[in-house]
């Protein structure tokens, strides 16, 4: 009898017995369609129109509307800056306003660094 140096072997090859064939536990090609094309994107396509309901739609939402109120802002607004500064604007320019902070205190502030407008305290 002719054993295989594998311990762990199943087959022992002898004269007597036919050759094992290993083209048995290959697997069979499928008949059929390649299945390609949309169907294998699908998933990925279904992802970025998920990322886009969530993630960019609503980003793209919140900084339209801040930039809407950015260029709504006028001298005698009070505003918060990014950094978490209470000021009121005293001058508008193209790329800056003029906040001042505290008396006799004025600082200048790129439009992008305005946070949100304090809304106004109602007189009672």
């Amino acid at each position: 009898m002719i054993s295989t140096p594998f311990p762990f072997a199943v087959f022992h090859l002898t004269s007597s017995m036919p050759i094992f064939e290993f083209s048995n536990l290959l697997p069979i090609a499928q008949a059929g369609g390649a299945g390609g094309g949309l169907g294998q994107f699908l998933p990925i396509i279904l992802l970025f129109v998920g990322m886009w309901f969530l993630i960019i739609a609503p980003q793209r939402k919140r900084q339209k509307a801040h930039d809407k109120m950015l260029s709504e802002l006028q001298t005698g607004d009070e505003v918060v800056t990014s950094g978490g500064v209470y000021g009121t604007i005293t001058n508008v320019k193209d790329d800056r306003f003029v906040v001042r902070i505290a008396d006799n205190t004025k600082i200048e502030l790129g439009k992008g660094f305005v946070s949100t407008k304090v809304a106004a305290k109602n007189a009672e």
